[in-house]
């Protein structure tokens, strides 16, 4: 029984902190805030309890008082009890108020800091709070109540950090202006600090107030009024990275999007998880079975695929061999397969120059075929191109089901709600990925998205369903996929930015 109060930190999942992750993976229960990033909730358990308790301005889904009764029942059940709150717990996020709630119950609890809100948007705008050139004094305060603070002293501080102030900016603007304070001091608001959303309106403190509301820039916000923020426009590296503000779905398997979707982010894009397929065992494993119990005839086994690696190994393993049973020659179509293999201290013998079953085939041109025993573990549903070239050369190829790709259950639905965030880019790894996302939305769903390919067969694929291909990987891998995107997305930057012309946030851009 114990209630851990953790920072979730700005707005990017990864800026929380270790101890937050580990103390999320062992929750029973856990409380979440309208700012602690919905993607750190997979962190928990399956079967921990997840409770939604956000505040706004203009609505709370619960009193603190019902927050905390919510703590000490949970706890009081013998649970570890996980309290997520964005930025950190002691800088304006209530936590002293439950602290005290918990210590008053006799309950058991734990602190776990977090990057505040302000930290983050300093990072992730190019702007110190402090530097020995302008500033070595910051004060955090709170717009909620004008009226309880002492403008004049606040005005005094180099480096002012205004939180949930946006409301009230005007007001608290005139206070300062008449306390003394320049009316010309630099000062910048951030909406969605760390996000890839993350919006920056830089202005003066007489001049800023209109100009947000000119914008409509609504919380949650936060204020930075100081020398400091000219420094912006100098070391304003996230807001520059090539992808920033785009937002990219990705239709691969939940398993294996990361992979995909950490280098989109890296670059600064906002990768939204749309898993068109699921990666399922075969629906009857006897064949691969009963073809590892003679894994010793075959003089090559060949990989078309990184999950053909896997679940090969996995059946592998639940019989009574291991890798020393394989003495064949292995073949990968391409270097994330290589990989895989490579991670179980297998070593590839021949890849393709093209990641394609047509420079598969060719790669064999070399290879004495007739009479060699060849295994294929792949999809349930595949291309035959490969196992028919090479039988026709001389070789018997046992072609095995080792995994098969179905549709998620709620794929119409989820669908539904990505494609409403108006997303700039979607991107397709296989043709499956494409049928399985066109049956399950209306035509013209993906009207004005552009789209990315891995590689030929997968654009055809796009192509019969009527869809356009924007972009295709050359080479046909995650890296190539990648970095096709920032090629066309930089086009489009420089036709809706032409030079001299001011910077428009992607959402009004391309």
């Amino acid at each position: 029984m114990k209630v851990y109060l953790v920072g979730a930190g700005p707005g990017d999942p990864e800026l929380i902190t270790l101890k937050g992750r580990r103390v999320l993976e062992a929750a029973d229960c856990l409380l979440y805030d309208f700012l602690a990033n919905e993607r750190l909730l997979n962190y928990a358990p399956a079967h921990a309890e997840r409770i939604y308790v956000g505040k706004k301005r203009a609505k709370h889904e619960m009193s603190q008082q019902e927050i905390s009764g919510l703590l000490i029942d949970r706890a009081r059940r013998g649970w570890t009890v996980v309290r997520l709150k964005g930025g950190d717990p002691f800088i304006f996020g209530r936590g002293g108020e439950e602290m005290e709630a918990l210590a008053d119950a006799g309950i058991p609890f734990e602190i776990v800091p977090g990057v505040t809100a302000a930290l983050g948007l300093a990072a992730y705008t190019g702007v110190p709070l402090t530097h020995r050139e302008h500033t070595s004094a910051v004060t955090f305060v709170t717009g909620h109540r004008v009226e309880a603070i002492d403008w004049a002293k606040v005005g005094a501080t180099e480096t002012i950090v205004l939180f949930m102030g946006l409301v009230n900016f005007a007001a608290i603007a005139a206070e300062l202006i008449a306390s003394g304070r320049s009316r010309d001091t630099p000062a910048m608001i951030v909406r969605w600090a760390t996000r890839p959303d993350q919006e920056t309106l830089v202005g003066t403190l007489s001049t800023l107030p209109a100009m947000a509301a000119e914008k409509g820039i609504k919380p949650p916000a936060t204020i930075v009024i100081g020398e400091v923020v000219s420094l912006r426009d100098r070391f304003n590296w996230f807001e520059r990275l090539p992808l920033f503000g785009k937002r990219i779905v990705v239709t691969r398997d939940r398993r294996q999007a990361a992979e995909l979707a950490r280098p989109l982010e890296e670059l600064g894009a906002e990768a939204i998880s749309l898993p068109t397929i699921e990666i399922q065992p075969a629906a009857d494993t006897t064949p691969l079975d009963r073809a590892i119990a003679r894994i010793r005839t075959y003089d090559w086994l060949i990989f078309t695929s990184v999950n053909g690696v896997r679940f090969f190994i996995e059946r592998l393993d639940a019989s009574h061999r291991d890798l020393r049973a394989v003495s064949a020659k292995i073949c990968a179509i391409g270097p994330a397969t290589a990989a895989a293999l490579q991670a179980l201290h297998l070593k590839v013998d021949l890849m393709p120059q093209e990641y394609v079953a047509e420079s598969l085939v060719e790669a064999f041109t070399e290879e004495r075929l007739s009479g060699r025993r060849i295994l294929l573990p792949r999809a349930a549903v595949a291309r035959d191109l490969v196992p028919t070239e090479l039988t026709r050369r001389g070789a018997h190829v046992d072609v095995v089901e080792a995994y098969r790709t179905v549709p998620p259950a709620d794929l119409a639905e989820h669908a539904a709600e990505v494609l409403a965030r108006n997303p700039h880019w979607i991107v397709f790894s296989s043709s499956s990925t494409v049928k399985n996302l066109e049956k399950a939305i209306e035509p013209g769903s993906l009207q004005g998205i552009k789209i990315a390919s891995i590689g030929p067969i997968t654009s055809k694929t796009i192509g019969e369903c009527g869809l356009e291909v924007d972009v295709e990987a050359n080479p046909h891998t995650i890296d190539g996929l990648v970095a096709a995107i920032v090629a066309q997305d930089a086009i489009l930057r420089r036709v809706a930015n032409p030079p001299g012309e001011p910077y428009s946030h992607p959402d009004q851009a391309a």
